[in-house]
């Protein structure tokens, strides 16, 4: 039999399908929970690389995609094809590509470095040209960026979308990545929103799992949860009253932590009906309480308002430089985890969705699915860089844009400090940009899918709740495990046996902590010295 692999190498996750490629159809699915790159989000994993060496987090990455292919039950010599797509940063690090150009914002700053402009064409290449891909013996199909930080992952949500084959102003996000298309020009930019809405920074955050809260809805007073099954399926969860945390009534399953989409459904749920007033939550003890211990706290409100803002903030600036007002937009389309089990309405209540636009499409793991349509199809490649070269002069750079920068410092206004949403349109106006208007009820909202991956296959989906990739180097140190302690996620072990440090890199927070840095002596305990630790090797 002919096996194929399509693989999503998401911030948050990676995912894979193992594909039958004489019948075309979907067998098995497995997916990781985190990303095998220590830290939370892209910039962590950008600082990572940088500072500690691309061939590290090369290695580690390889190492994720070679156990995913494990978890899809098929021999790597069975293997005829493997194809790939994701954000710039993830793809360069896979194949090994420098990610100079991507790390530094403005072209000043590159030409101070010297810092060349990669190519990320598409390409079909074989898998020995990428470092530690050799044995596989097939062939690797890369689908193209769009220009910088705006990759195949956004090309994958504008092309499933649809919305180039529509008559009408539209935009699209996945996250930070937004795609707005005005007549026939596309302009794309990426807001750094870090991972809060992919239910991290969050202190019960969880990414989207079995046994995450997704949703909210309130009862007479006290806050249904609502909880993702084995089968990604959202059912009712318990009954709590937010303020005491009693539960009122016991539903039929557990929770273990609440998604950036359920964080969503409660700031919306929260304020509406008192629960929070922005940025405080108005309870007796400062917390939201959740089924299972779970609460929500004024930090982690303040974390997810960043991220909304930076979305928000990126949709007024691309709306500036098309030279149209937010309330022209016709319809809103979401990808990704929001594109699966966010409530849409409730998001649109908060501003991640344009307050004006009255309809709304929830497309679900658009990157994946592009995946699997190069795998099959090596046109509907060559029908993608056609698509990417023409909209290559309408990326909007949001980092040195004056606009963005507005409009963000009145998110943080408003986010944070408590600006009156009056005052932050005031200041809109004041500043030249693209005006909110309040928002519209019972806009039409359509999901095309009931889960971000809709089929799973006849063998089922398969989860590593670990990425199995981890560092090490030798240590000569007292045995004071002060590096262990410290660790705040217990990512860090020591192997007395060989004298060596092993770091889990799937729960490191990477550049975001270091704690282990700064509590042990430089001499003794330094990230350059740093190895890939082959997960073969790992008791």
């Amino acid at each position: 039999m002919r096996y194929g692999a399509a693989i999503d190498l998401g911030t948050s996750g990676y995912r894979a399908q193992k594909i039958n490629l004489d019948t075309e159809e979907i067998q098995r699915t497995a997916i990781t929970l985190r990303n095998p790159l220590p830290g939370a989000n892209v910039m962590n994993h950008v600082d990572f690389a940088i500072q500690y060496g691309q061939d590290l987090a090369h290695g580690l990455s390889i190492n994720a995609v070679k156990n995913l292919i494990q978890a899809l039950d098929v021999e790597i010599g069975e293997i005829e094809r493997l194809s790939i797509c994701g954000n710039p940063i993830h793809l360069s690090i896979f194949q090994g590509i420098t990610i100079e150009d991507l790390a530094y914002a403005g072209e000043r700053k590159k030409k101070k470095y010297d810092i060349q402009e990669q190519n990320r064409n598409a390409r079909i290449v074989h898998s020995n040209e990428i470092p530690g891909l050799e044995e596989f013996d097939c062939e690797v199909v890369i689908p193209p960026a769009i220009k910088h930080e705006v990759g195949a992952d956004a090309l994958a949500l504008i092309i499933k979308s649809g919305m180039l084959d529509r008559d009408e102003i539209s935009i699209a996000t996945d996250y930070g990545t937004i795609s707005l298309k005005v007549n026939d020009i596309i302009y794309t930019g990426c807001a750094a929103t870090g991972p809060a809405l992919e239910g991290q920074q969050i202190k019960h955050g969880s990414l989207a799992s079995p046994y995450t809260i997704s949703d909210f809805e309130f009862e007479d007073g006290a806050l249904r949860n609502y909880v993702l099954n084995e089968k990604m399926e959202s059912v009712p969860g318990d009954l709590v009253n937010p303020i005491t945390g009693d539960t009122l009534e016991k539903g039929n399953i557990e929770a273990r932590g609440i998604t950036g989409t359920g964080v969503i459904a409660l700031i919306e749920k929260a304020i509406r009906y008192g629960f929070v007033e922005i940025p405080k939550v108005k309870t007796p003890d400062g917390l939201i309480h959740l089924q299972n211990g779970i609460d929500f706290s004024e930090r982690d409100l303040k974390e997810a308002g960043k991220a909304i803002g930076a979305i928000r903030a990126g949709h007024i600036t691309l709306c500036a430089v098309a030279g149209i007002e937010m309330s022209d937009i016709e319809t809103a389309y979401m990808a990704g985890a929001a594109g699966t089990y966010m409530d849409a309405a409730k998001a649109q209540k908060i501003g991640l969705v344009p307050y004006s636009t009255g309809k709304v499409c929830q497309l679900g793991n658009t990157s994946l699915a592009v995946a699997r349509e190069i795998l099959l199809s090596e046109s509907r490649l060559w029908e993608l860089q056609d698509i990417a070269n023409q909209m290559s002069d309408t990326h909007i750079m949001l980092a040195t844009t004056s606009e963005f920068r507005d409009a963000y410092i009145l998110e943080i206004a408003y986010w944070e400090e408590g600006m009156p949403f009056k005052m932050f349109k005031k200041y809109l106006k004041k500043k030249g940009l693209p005006g909110l208007d309040d928002p519209i009820d019972n806009p039409v909202i359509e999901r095309r899918v009931k889960r971000d991956i809709p089929v799973h296959g006849e063998e089922g989906l398969h989860i590593l709740e670990r990425t199995g990739t981890y560092m090490t180097m030798l240590v000569e140190c007292p045995e004071c495990r002060k590096c262990i302690k410290v660790c705040p996620n217990d990512s860090i072990t020591i192997d007395e046996e060989n004298r060596s440090i092993i770091i889990a890199t799937d729960l490191c927070e990477g550049v975001h902590c270091q704690k282990c840095l700064k509590t042990c002596p430089p001499d003794k305990f330094n990230w350059k010295s740093l190895k890939v630790f082959e997960p073969q090797q790992h008791k």
